[in-house]
């Protein structure tokens, strides 16, 4: 095991040092701005959950390409597996030569995904934004109708389609015009519930907002899906409410309408299952379609749609599918995935590390009135940030304050929410117990330093 893999965060040279500062010279010339960066940081290795730039500065990084190293940078088992299948063969598309891995992976998926029904079958794509709108391909196919309700704080992607349902609009800017057939309810957000609303009142409150869609935008014989995150990502970090999922399955059931699950960023252990939607199964109501990418292959591009065998059996032949979808490379690197996640039991570590690093925000939250919210699913967590516990006014500039302050000691966060005012936490779920003490030392001190 290197050095590397345990090590803890060491800043060393002003950030960024000179050879990272010569690699973004590089990246301003080649690269459009447009793709943005907020962060004075390069990588020449990862290994865990720590990464070492050009100059020689270690960093943990909690936001591990956003949600998709929830094993690790570098896992041995992956780069060997990886490594195995390139001396056979990198690429074989599947709609032309059947190769063993895609169905291995299919059977393997098939048999751990949370959806409805006892025949399943996955087919597979290159990234979150693809299966997302492949999954609204599969819905309307099945059910004949063509609209799509998602919610407030949604993030989808930035396909055409995945834009518009998208919520922040700040990432379809001048983008326009978009397709139609998507509408638009309120995401259950409890902690800005109108009227200091709590529990079943704010639940039927939400429900009453979903019911007025069918109303106003899309009756219900038009409505093939609705489609949620179970814990939004970049909305803020905001999970679900088990009540109100139920209530959605309810309205779906009643009505015809597929449950679509986007666990893109929230799956693969870290809610504290192997899918969110686990928890949903275990309640009664499980999604119809579940779609995930992501930390699918420990980040070779993959990602996945499941459903039950009757809905696949009615999409239309050739309008699914696509060049890459789980290249050779990416269908071993995800088999190793399931094999290591299940072996290692990677939800029981997604579940230490809620417990350490809730224990410590709770702490924090109690010393800064400016934290208004600690939430979250496992170790998806969210530290939302106000202005005025009372007013709940978002904060974004002291969370934009603490991100710089942390980088500079060497802790990756990164920003959320629709105001721009919630840290979410993404640290791979192979952090040592050492990483995680000095994380939250880490926190506070940029925290402190911010106020």
């Amino acid at each position: 095991m290197s050095e590397l893999r345990t090590a803890l965060p060491k800043i060393t040279t002003p950030l960024p040092g000179p050879k990272s500062a010569a690699l973004f010279e590089r990246r301003a010339a080649a690269t459009p701005k447009a793709i943005g960066t907020a962060y004075k940081a390069t990588i020449a290795r990862g290994e865990g959950a720590m990464f070492e730039d050009l100059d020689g500065n270690i960093f943990l990084d909690w936001i591990a390409g956003v949600g998709v190293l929830n094993i690790g940078y570098s896992h041995p088992e992956l780069i060997a597996a990886v490594k195995e299948q390139a001396d056979k063969y990198f690429h074989s598309m599947f709609n032309i030569t059947t190769h063993e891995p895609y169905i291995a992976l299919a059977e393997e998926f098939c048999k751990i995904a949370p959806v409805k029904g006892e025949e399943k079958q996955a087919f597979f794509v290159c990234s979150g934004s693809e299966a997302d709108e492949n999954a609204v391909k599969v819905a309307r196919n099945y059910t004949g109708r063509p609209n799509i309700i998602v919610f407030t704080g949604a993030f989808h992607g930035r396909t055409s389609l995945t834009m518009t349902m998208t919520a922040k609009k700040s990432y379809a800017v001048g983008m326009g015009p978009f397709p139609d057939g998507i509408y638009r309810a309120e995401f259950p957000n409890l902690y800005r519930a109108p009227g200091n609303l709590e529990g079943q009142a704010a639940i039927d409150y939400y429900v009453g907002k979903l019911e007025e869609v069918f109303i106003e935008a899309t009756p219900y014989d038009a409505c093939a899906a609705i489609l949620f995150e179970p814990v939004q990502g970049e909305g803020g970090f905001i999970p679900a409410p088990l009540e109100w999922v139920k209530a959605v399955r309810k309205i779906c059931d009643e009505h015809g309408i597929l449950m679509v699950c986007d666990e893109v960023q929230c799956g693969w252990a870290r809610s504290g299952k192997m899918f969110a939607s686990e928890y949903y199964k275990d309640a009664g109501c499980a999604p119809d379609i579940m779609t995930t990418a992501k930390s699918i292959a420990g980040g070779i591009p993959l990602s996945a749609i499941v459903a039950r065998k009757e809905i696949m059996d009615k999409v239309n032949g050739g309008t699914i599918g696509g060049t890459y979808g789980a290249n050779a490379l990416a269908a071993v690197s995800a088999l190793k995935v399931i094999e290591v996640m299940t072996r290692d039991d990677f939800p029981a570590k997604a579940l230490h590390i809620a417990d350490v690093l809730g224990k410590g925000f709770k702490a924090m939250q109690e010393k800064y009135p400016c934290i208004g919210d600690v939430r979250g699913t496992g170790a998806m967590m969210g530290i939302e940030f106000v202005k005025d516990p009372a007013t709940k006014e978002p904060d974004a500039e002291i969370v934009g304050k603490i991100v710089q302050n942390a980088m500079n000691k060497g802790l990756m966060l990164e920003a959320a929410g629709t105001y721009n005012n919630v840290i979410r936490i993404l640290c791979p779920l192979v952090a040592t117990d050492e990483q995680l003490a000095a994380g939250l030392e880490i926190f506070e001190a940029a925290l402190a330093e911010a106020v």
